[in-house]
């Protein structure tokens, strides 16, 4: 029985009418331009599914932002926050509280290296902020390198940082913050043909670009080990060994941003394990509790933490390590080892999700590239192989962007859910996924896909 047999799902249209008529007189929509959108009213979720008040079921392979890493509402988990909600709701952060140290003795445990304290946030963007914060405190420089093809979040700092779209009405080109192209061989931006040319010279121009802005100015370059919404670009072998290497020879803080990537997404604990890489500092969020309670952090390094062993930290959140969203990550981390969830991923990647996602490129003109690894898949959607054109351009809007809303409807007529993000649809359900569910979802791709074939030349 799947959880979702557990769900009874009764259509009720005039409650679904009800609350959309409140989420367009009230709701003020992040990334959107609020009288063009059209969201769709969530009766309920279990599992790898949600449905709306008509009573349809959508297979998420969204994981909604690719953080619903258990599943919609596990059981174990939803118990967990109704077990600590009888107990402590809520308490500062100034307090030892038996369920944050918990979660922070698990996530250490996990996290590779010396990763073993804990500063807790109330999501990624956060996490960001204060990774930044202590890399240029702990070195006393103010430059920090990121990455084109990237995204780190919302705030202040974390937008600076991004590296598409998103950043650009809110870049002051003030925030201390140099971009770079990282590795990306499918549209390699060093002409390379072999990722063993790709990771030299991604490497060597991270390098040259270091030495234009001067080592000594450089607190830290922050990277997402495998990047998300820009992607899914697996990083070549040896290139994050690479990166980790000039850090030490400058002295540079190391960021990892596994807020995506991190907690099972590609079939490791962490992504960095693929690599038998250590950073400095670790951002988290995301899968640490499947997002049931904003929930993020930072993984600090020994030598960054003793920094702040009789220097004060300037940096806190009212809600760090919030006993609810502790309490949730507790539950997930410990079902997530229980029910062997990371390895389901790894073996539903392996087995299900990439070998069929390679045969629907064989039988689709529109598909120029499969990449990914556990449940982290993207497809690169083109109007013509040969030249890899994009399916749509860059940032595309409006009627530009009509082969993607084509793909996207069709999908979600057929029941599924999909990321899409410009000329990519990522492919990224929930690291709980059967392989039912799997071919479920690659089998109403295949038909959906046929949409974007019709704008290939």
């Amino acid at each position: 029985m799947t959880l979702t047999e557990h769900f009874e799902v009764v259509p009720d249209p005039a409650a679904g009418a009800a609350v959309k008529a409140a989420d367009r007189a009230h709701v003020f929509h992040s990334w959107s331009a609020q009288g063009l959108i059209d969201p769709l009213a969530v009766a309920g979720a279990a599992g790898s599914y949600f449905w709306d008040y008509d009573g349809k079921r959508y297979l998420d392979f969204s994981s909604q932002l690719v953080n619903t890493n258990i599943g919609h509402q596990h059981p174990k988990v939803v118990a967990a926050i109704q077990e600590q909600a009888a107990k402590l709701c809520t308490i500062a952060p100034g307090f030892a509280v038996d369920v944050r140290s918990e979660a922070a003795r698990l996530i250490a445990e996990r996290t590779p290296g010396d990763l073993d304290k804990i500063f807790f946030t109330n999501g990624g963007a956060e996490a960001v902020e204060n990774a930044v914060r202590m890399a240029r405190l702990h070195t006393g420089r103010s430059k920090v390198l990121s990455a084109y093809r990237s995204y780190h979040g919302a705030t202040a700092a974390a937008i600076n940082l991004t590296g598409d779209p998103r950043r650009w009405p809110s870049d002051t080109a003030s925030a201390g913050v140099v971009h770079f192209w990282a590795p990306f061989l499918y549209r390699s931006p060093f002409h390379a043909e072999t990722e063993e040319q790709e990771c030299e010279r991604a490497l060597r121009h991270l390098e040259d670009t270091i030495a234009y802005e001067g080592p000594q100015t450089i607190a830290a370059i922050i990277l997402e080990t495998v990047p998300g919404t820009a992607g899914i670009m697996v990083p070549p072998p040896g290139y994050l060994a690479g990166v980790r290497e000039i850090c030490d020879k400058y002295g540079i803080v190391f960021v990892l941003d596994e807020v995506m990537a991190g907690f099972g997404r590609t079939g490791r604990w962490f992504a960095a394990d693929h690599w038998d890489v250590t950073p400095d500092l670790m951002t988290f969020a995301k899968g640490v509790n499947s997002g049931y309670v904003p929930l993020g952090g930072v993984a600090i390094s020994a030598e960054i933490a003793a920094t702040f062993d009789t220097r004060p930290y300037p940096g806190g959140l009212t809600y760090s390590g919030h006993p609810l969203a502790c309490a949730s990550a507790v539950a997930t981390i410990n079902t997530m080892a229980e029910e062997r969830i990371v390895e389901n991923a790894a073996e539903i990647g392996e087995r299900v999700l990439g070998p069929g996602l390679r045969e629907l490129a064989e039988r689709h003109p529109s598909v120029g590239e499969v990449r990914g690894m556990g449940a982290f898949w993207a497809l690169d959607l083109v109007r013509d192989r040969a030249t890899r054109e994009p399916l749509v351009p860059y940032n595309a809007s409006g009627a530009d962007n009509q082969p993607m809303a084509e793909f996207a409807a069709a999908c979600k007529q057929r029941g599924l859910w999909p990321f899409v993000n410009m000329n990519r649809t990522h492919v990224v359900p929930a690291c709980t996924v059967t392989e039912a569910e799997a071919k479920e979802g690659l089998a109403i791709l295949d038909e959906a896909l046929t949409t974007a074939d019709a704008h290939t030349v």
